[in-house]
Order: C-alpha cells, then structure tokens, then sequence
C-alpha cells in the first residue's frame, strides 16, 4: 500500500496512546484526519485543538463526508474495538482499505533507520529517553511514543524522517509488523496471556520479533533473557553496564562501561532501578546512530521523564505525591523499590485500580504479594478495557489475598475522603485504566495543583 496516494485516514479508537501519535502523524504530514472513540479525554481534546474531527458516537451518519472515498481513505483500527462496531463494519463492507495500528506503524518506518524497543516492562521510558538523546544529538528522526513525554510533552516527535524510534508492542503480536535496524528487548515477564495463553508462547513471539532485525542489524537484551544479544545490565559484567552508582542529592551517578570504553560520572535523575535501566539500554541503542557517545551520556542527565511514570505531581518535604502507570507486579514491585530508595520511612499510602479481569485472574497472587509490599492500600474496582467480566474475579477477591494492616476496597467517588482519612506523608495512584484522569482532582483537593 503507498500511504502517498491517500488524502484521508480515519481512525476507530483514536483516543489511544498509540493510535493519538499516528493521527498526529498523518495530521502533520498534510492528511485530512478524523476518527471514533468511546469517550472524550485530555487526548481526544488535544487532537481536536488540532483541527482533527473526533466524535464520541458509534454511529456510521457521525463519518466525515471525506471519509467515505475507498479509494482515498485509509481505516486505522485498534484491536481493542469489537469487530461488530458498526463503523468497523461499515468499512469492511464497502472495501476500504483497513490496517491495524501496527500495520501502518511498519509501513511508516519501513524505509528509515527503525529503533524498536520491546519488552513486557519499559518500553515507554525507554523510547522516551532514546527520543531525548537522539534530539539533543541534533538526530534527524521520528518517534511514535507510548505515553506523554515530558521533554516533548507529546506522544509524536518529528525531528526529520532519517531515523525512526518506536514501540514494539506485544500485545495481540503486533510487534511483528516492524522490521528494525535496532532492537531492543527489556523484559519477557508474563502477561497478555488472554492472547498467548501460556509464558513459552509469549517467548516465541519475542523470538520472532528479533528476526525481524534487519539484516547487520543489532539486538540488545537485558542480562538474563533469553535471547542472545549484546546485554546490558547493572554490576553484572554486561556488554553495557552500570557501575559503581551512587545516589546524590536525588540524583544517580555512575559510570557506564561499554565495548569500546568506560564513560565515568554519569547523571540520572529518574528514581528506580528499572529506571536506571532504561536509561541504559536507550543509551546503548543510541550509540548505534553513530553521535558521539560522550554526548548522549551527558544527555541522560537533562531527561525529564513520561507522564505516569513515577511522576512527582507534588514534591515538598512534607507530602509526595507520585502517580505511575503500574499494572503489572512488577511494575508494582518497581514503584515499590524506587519509593524505599528515594523516601524511606514515611507514611505511605498507595491507591490501585487494577487493569483487565484477564490480567488480576492470572496474576493474583502475585499482585497479593506486590501490593503487600506496602503499609496502606486503597483498591479500587477492576477496570475492564475491552473485557467482560470473569465470575469471581473482583477487586474485593484480590483484597482477601493481600496480607496489609490497611487496606481497603473504595468507589472511585470516595478517593479524595478516603486520602484525607489516611493522612499520609507519600501518596501514590498506580494502574493503567481511567484511574489517570483523578491526577488533576487529587492535587486541586489538596491545593497542590502547579
């Protein structure tokens, strides 16, 4: 398909992270852009201010006349929108040409210098990060972001069409539409098991994903996986490898010892190891563009971060408060390490909304055993996305297996009373559904805001 001969992309589901930054695209690029999605968000708005037309209807009257050319117009669809969705099938049935999100991701970045960062965890910050190198290396490149950067404050950067840096999604196997240069793999943890069914499965699509490499391209693996790749890791004698860090002021100093050498006293500002992590790894990659490795390891230290990535919405002596996209354990277990290391021994409160009946079902005892981790738990309901219920598996289900002095399940409308009951020294939201939109409320409640 040659993407130059269309004039129109429409999107079902537009509102995604993902989906967001490609009609950011195509909007840049000079296409006329439209699309459906279920409910408005700060996203959706955001693509409005642009001039794109989104509506909020399932209704096949709400498409654009310009939408309705076959021959003029590509369909943009997210695998969470139910086949029966009427504008789907209104499509489909009239011979319109129509991709999944990653299909048009592979054939946008097909002819450039792809960097692809995959992994169960990660790979967001990671790509985030990457873009902040290549952009203060002065790169010529585009990149398809999974959440917000704060450097960029968007989820779509252009800075020229020679490179492209994007996100090698797992789920539903999409990452196998991308043919990379550079690949990287963070982390092979299960989950979206609803679509692999079991662990070895998922592995094999990640094995797949590395032979997409294109020819004398390069992989990088986090030590341990297995896959086999240049490693990267912390204090275990990897291909690229953290040493010596030391915490000052808030801030991480290392060196980093690469194949060709060692870079001493670089500066990270992101709290976690898994942070420290992506730092590397996104450095590592970027050497692969050939600037100077001095330079992109000074960069890392003026990186801002992703919104919902261990995001300080407020920071003073007396109250904290972080807000992270965490919805797996090990995210959870993440958060956890980076609160112990950056604020020990204050009264702490988390707040969780689990993501995905498929997901808590798999992983309950794991999630029990994360969330334990912590002095006081608020869990909200299960947040759906594209699931329907499962019988017995419930918020309250997850709250009987967590071993807590203080927990309890809440409606989403007793956030704030319960917060002010708890009174505590460090709060932090954590979860992947809509619990993203209380951000704003839970720091104008409490006088907080910026």
């Amino acid at each position: 398909m040659n993407l130059k001969t269309i004039n129109n992309v429409f999107f079902i589901g537009i509102g995604g992270i993902g989906m967001s930054a490609l009609a950011r695209y195509f909007k840049f690029i000079g296409k006329q852009v439209a699309g459906y999605d279920k409910t408005r968000t700060p996203l959706t708005l955001e693509l409005e201010s642009l001039g794109i037309a989104v509506h909020y209807r399932d209704d096949v009257g709400a498409i654009p006349e310009g939408c309705r050319d076959a021959r003029q117009t590509l369909v943009v669809y997210t695998p969470a929108v139910p086949t029966e969705h009427s504008q789907y099938q209104y499509f489909l049935n009239r011979g319109f040409e129509i991709k999944k999100r990653s299909e048009v991701l592979g054939l946008i970045t097909k002819d450039t210098f792809c960097f692809a960062v995959a992994g169960t965890h990660g790979k967001t910050t990671t790509t985030s990060i990457l873009a902040h190198l290549l952009k203060e290396a002065n790169t010529p490149f585009t990149a398809f972001l999974g959440g917000i950067s704060e450097d960029f404050n968007s989820n779509f950067v252009f800075e020229g069409n020679e490179y492209s840096v994007v996100e090698a999604d797992e789920f539903d196997r999409s990452f196998l539409r991308l043919s990379p240069n550079v690949a990287c793999v963070t982390s092979m943890d299960a989950d979206h098991l609803d679509i692999y069914g079991d662990v070895d499965e998922l592995h094999r699509s990640f094995s797949a994903f590395t032979e997409r490499i294109k020819p004398g391209g390069q992989l990088l693996v986090r030590k341990g996986l297995p896959l086999e790749g240049k490693t990267y890791g912390i204090d275990d004698g990897s291909d690229y490898c953290i040493e010596g860090v030391a915490i000052e002021g808030g801030t991480y100093v290392f060196d980093i010892r690469t194949p060709d050498g060692l870079l001493k006293g670089v500066r990270f500002n992101k709290p976690g190891r898994h942070n420290l992590l992506n730092a590397l790894a996104a450095f590592a990659m970027a050497t692969f563009s050939g600037r100077p490795v001095d330079e992109l390891a000074a960069a890392l230290e003026s990186f801002k971060g992703v919104q919902r990535r261990f995001s300080y919405q407020v920071k003073r002596d007396d109250f904290v408060y972080i807000d992270d996209y965490a919805h797996h354990p090990t995210e959870i277990n993440a958060v956890y390490q980076a609160l112990v290391e950056m604020h020990p021994n204050k009264k702490t409160l988390v707040v969780f909304q689990p993501h995905l009946f498929s997901r808590t079902k798999d992983f309950v005892d794991d999630f029990a055993k994360s969330l334990s981790q912590f002095e006081s738990v608020l869990l909200l309901d299960i947040y759906p996305a594209r699931e329907k219920p499962i019988e017995g598996v419930t918020s309250e289900w997850l709250l009987g297996k967590m071993d807590v002095a203080n927990k309890k399940r809440i409606e989403k409308a007793n956030l704030i009373e319960e917060i002010k009951r708890y009174d505590p020294e460090v709060l932090v939201t954590m979860g992947a559904g809509d619990i993203g939109l209380e951000v704003e409320k839970i720091k104008n409640e409490f006088g907080y805001a910026h």
